[in-house]
């Protein structure tokens, strides 16, 4: 075994074997031949994943575990870490993509002969888009650090054959952010596509912050375009690079460094600028960037850092072009910046400030703000500033706002603006205000504090509504209540059966959740089944076959530790069964659903299959059980847990009219739309 083979540990291991850790634990306690650790603690051991792998094999445990999740194993476990490994990959794609026959030949020989060749053909497609010199954005890997990842790299380019290069990679960068959701700060795709679209068209796109490049991706690709980035991070860095071009036609120019200490642009004038900068950062240049000349609005105090990258997207514009930032709700009212924002309003460079829903982007318990602003080329005479609140398209519970409302009201709005100049009011959603009402001594943009409430009519209208849906809900709570429990004359003593068991005879089939799909259809998240919501989320666009769900198949989270199984119904049938989600499909003839769904969801059942990590709990759904009985005992028990799930979204609902009821009449009283008697 070489000294730096890829290695996986019991988890891994169990996630290429199609089973839980404990079955991993039992076969390293049964099988005298299982192969012995190689790194890891004596709690969490590693192993060599070639020599796993080949028992697997011999044990025929191996047959069925797709080539995607093997590859993945490889890249999580490399040697030198997932980074590395990941940007030898995608050096790989890249070749594969540009170069296909290139990578054949090379490919026909031995391990050694590969890694040895590999360097000046990956230098000959990293030239012409990365530079040249050795502090490139992404370096030409050398044959000595390339030899551990071949096997990774095989199986890459096996993985690129039936899906793509570009898809491939995508996965592979998608797995692990997952994996690493701590490390990261991520842009959702659909608040990128909104601020590209606010935008408007570019040919020239800068990123100053470019992280995972998902701004930069989100960018109307047009001829001759050209996409410029820069993050601190020189690794992300790398990563963003080859997914851009791997992604567009685009030239890509990613470079990395501290974008307000050594901007690695100080010439681009670019047409747009879009920008999820870093919040609340203190060390941001203060004390040696004093006498920059970037600071045309106002040198900004230390706690504000956020205007330091406004000012920074202004200075790298041309005149007449377009910036959007995603900002703190506090950089529109901190008394410290009040200076900067009276010069940005003054001179016609702020033109609108947009409060998205909670839950828009991370951190997801705050309203972000988007601000629009645009280079002047002469100062406005009567300049007004657009100020838009989309908190009302915040969704229920954990799912994310209804993008897209968000989207059509705050697109309708910004863009009426931009052609006219002044918006008319829209009360509680949008209005425009001259910016001279706004220079008071704390040059405040909240847009709540500035936009006029619903009509008094309107509002009493919806209160009258809420409160008669209310009503009703609770009369159907009430009818729906279950009756008294009759206590059994003894605990049955059923013969019972394992979901693992039934699939493996044929009684039901299990599909999980995907990573990407191409179905543009909505995706059943598992925020969605425990909230007991609709379908709200979106995949990432690849060729991957979505997993798409059918009336009476039963779905359920496999984190968490919830004892929550839900019954898909005709209004979520077709929507893509989205990650950490399990799905059940019964076959009609042996099993019921609302019987599978209502076993399935006891605490009992789902202790014994769940496994515990420090901070999390996953549930094995193999392992759950259920009883043995004939399909017409199935269906009475299947008509009283249905009865039971009936009662539970009657309760649900009835819960959020409830809030929506009590929050409107408190915003009413306080703010004179409905009367005190």
């Amino acid at each position: 075994m070489q000294d730096n083979a890829t290695e996986v540990t019991a988890a891994g291991i169990a996630r290429l074997a199609g089973v839980g850790r404990a079955a991993v634990s039992n076969w390293r306690r049964r099988h005298a031949d299982f192969p012995k650790p190689v790194g890891g603690t004596e709690t969490s051991p590693s192993f060599a994943l070639a020599e796993v792998e080949d028992w697997l094999r011999g044990q025929g445990k191996l047959a069925e575990v797709p080539l995607r999740e093997r590859v993945w194993q490889q890249l999580a476990g490399h040697p030198e870490g997932p980074v590395t490994a990941l940007t030898h990959a995608g050096c790989v794609l890249l070749l594969i993509h540009d170069r296909p026959t290139d990578w054949l030949e090379m490919s026909a020989g031995s391990d050694e002969r590969l890694a040895a060749l590999l360097p000046a053909a990956l230098d000959q497609v990293l030239t012409p888009r990365f530079g040249t010199g050795r502090d490139r954005t992404v370096p030409t890997p050398i044959s000595p650090r390339l030899l551990p990842s071949v096997p990774l790299l095989r199986g890459a380019a096996e993985l690129a054959a039936a899906q793509g290069a570009r898809q491939t990679y995508e996965f592979l960068l998608g797995r692990h952010l997952d994996a690493n959701p701590r490390q990261y700060t991520l842009t959702p795709p659909q608040l990128a596509e909104l601020m590209a679209e606010l935008a408007g068209p570019a040919r020239t796109v800068l990123d100053p912050a470019c992280g995972t490049g998902t701004l930069l991706r989100a960018a109307d690709a047009h001829p001759g375009q050209e996409l410029y980035g820069q993050d601190s991070a020189p690794e992300l860095a790398a990563l963003t690079g080859l997914r851009l071009a791997l992604s567009t036609t685009a030239a890509v120019r990613i470079a990395a460094g501290d974008t307000l200490r050594a901007d690695a642009f100080p010439e681009l004038r670019a047409d747009a600028v879009l920008c999820h900068p870093p919040f609340n950062e203190r060390n941001w240049g203060h004390d040696e960037l004093a006498y920059d000349t970037r600071w045309e609005y106002g040198f900004p105090a230390r706690t504000e850092s956020e205007l330091a990258w406004v000012q920074h997207a202004l200075a790298r514009l041309r005149d007449g072009g377009t910036a959007v930032l995603l900002m703190p709700p506090a950089a529109a009212s901190r008394r410290s910046g009040r200076r900067i924002r009276a010069g940005l309003l003054r001179r016609g460079a702020l033109r609108a400030v947009v409060a998205l829903p909670a839950g828009a982007a991370p951190p997801y318990n705050l309203p972000l703000h988007l601000w629009v602003l645009r280079r002047p080329e002469k100062a406005p005479a009567q300049p007004e500033v657009l100020l838009a609140d989309a908190g009302q398209f915040a969704g229920e519970g954990r799912g994310g706002p209804d993008w897209r409302a968000v989207r059509e009201a705050v697109l309708d709005a910004w863009r009426d603006f931009d052609r006219a100049g002044h918006l008319t009011e829209r009360p509680g959603l949008a209005r425009s205000l001259p910016v001279i009402e706004l220079l008071d001594d704390d040059v405040d943009l909240a847009p709540a504090r500035h936009l006029p409430p619903p009509t008094a009519a309107d509002g009493a209208e919806q209160l009258t509504d809420v409160r008669e849906r209310l009503g009703e809900t609770l009369r159907l709570a009430a009818d729906l209540t279950p009756p008294p429990a009759g206590t059994a004359p003894a605990a049955p003593r059923w013969p019972l059966t394992t979901v693992g068991e039934l699939a493996r005879g044929g009684a039901l089939t299990m599909r999980t959740g995907t990573n990407g799909g191409h179905a543009r259809v909505p995706v059943l998240t598992d925020l969605d089944v425990l909230a007991g919501t609709a379908p709200s989320g979106t995949l990432p666009e690849s060729d991957e076959e979505p997993v798409l769900t059918e009336a009476g198949d039963v779905v359920l989270p496999v984190l968490g530790g919830d004892s929550v199984a839900r019954v898909v119904d005709d209004a979520t049938a077709g929507a893509a069964l989205g990650r950490h989600l399990v799905l059940l499909r019964p076959d009609a003839a042996a099993l019921d659903p609302w019987f599978l769904a209502g076993f399935l969801r006891g605490t009992a059942n789902n202790r014994q299959a769940s496994s515990y990590a420090s901070t999390a709990t996953r549930l094995d759904v193999r392992r759950l059980q259920l009883p043995r009985l004939p399909l017409e005992a199935q269906r009475r028990y299947g008509a009283r847990f249905r009865a039971l799930d009936e009662f539970e979204r009657a309760l649900r609902h009835a819960g959020r009219l409830g809030e929506q009821l009590v929050r409107g009449m408190y915003d009413g009283l306080t703010d004179g739309t409905v009367a005190p008697d």
